[in-house]
């Protein structure tokens, strides 16, 4: 038996995001996606909708003063910009708290706490889902861009900032090198110093204490060193 889904945002990339990564899981069916809370009332009165994804701040009415409006309720997800909504989310008893962009480990936590609550699965399958999704959403310039695992080259901390090299261009990011690191498959990419993450298989050439990706020389940190030459030398790409 499927989960039916609507998502309630004003920020059509945002629900996209939402929208893609339901897509991976086959016991999800998305059924809706509302532009304001008013206007997905209706199919929640209704009694059709499992859980509901939703925004906090919209123009029409706050995703919050709505869940409260309600008498009974599905299961809700937050999906914001903003951290601080936290503590007052979870006294609604929302189901979980996701701050955007919302990448897609951490979705999948979500989705295996709703799993649960309907089915009493202890997790869906983490390597299946894994291996379908071929891509990231990066805030850039208040914009969510798609990026594809496969066209990034290599990723740079910046400080308070990353820049990703793909083969389409580079983009700057407000996130940390650990953050998105954790992001990216582990199989195809490797931090390898305090200030790179690289494409394994973007990798041209391994000399000394550095590789050589699209004619840039990266260098491998000391503390990286063995680890990073053992799987580099035995990745078969």
């Amino acid at each position: 038996m499927k989960i039916n889904c609507i998502i309630i945002d004003d920020e059509p990339l945002a629900a996209e995001v939402i929208a893609t990564h339901l897509s991976e899981f086959s016991n999800m069916e998305l059924i809706g996606t509302f532009t304001n809370p008013m206007l997905a009332l209706g199919i929640i009165e209704s009694g059709g909708v499992d859980a509901v994804f939703i925004d906090i701040n919209m123009p029409k009415m706050n995703g919050l003063d709505f869940i409260r409006s309600l008498e009974s309720t599905p299961y809700f997800i937050i999906t914001t910009a903003y951290r601080e909504y936290a503590v007052e989310s979870f006294d609604l008893d929302v189901l979980d708290y996701l701050v955007k962009p919302v990448p897609f480990p951490r979705f999948l936590k979500s989705m295996n706490k709703l799993s649960q609550k309907f089915h009493g699965d202890k997790s869906i399958d983490q390597s299946s889902q894994t291996l379908e999704k071929s891509f990231i959403f990066l805030k850039v310039d208040k914009k969510l861009i798609k990026i594809k695992f496969e066209d990034i080259f290599y990723i740079e901390s910046l400080k308070d900032y990353i820049k990703v090299f793909t083969k389409s261009g580079d983009y700057l990011a407000h996130k940390s090198l650990s953050s998105i690191t954790e992001e990216v498959p582990s199989s195809q990419f490797l931090r390898i110093h305090r200030s790179f993450t690289v494409a394994l298989d973007k990798i041209e050439a391994l000399e000394g204490n550095s590789v050589l990706i699209t004619g840039k020389r990266i260098p491998i940190g000391r503390k990286y060193i063995n680890h990073a030459k053992d799987v580099i030398l035995n990745t078969s790409m």
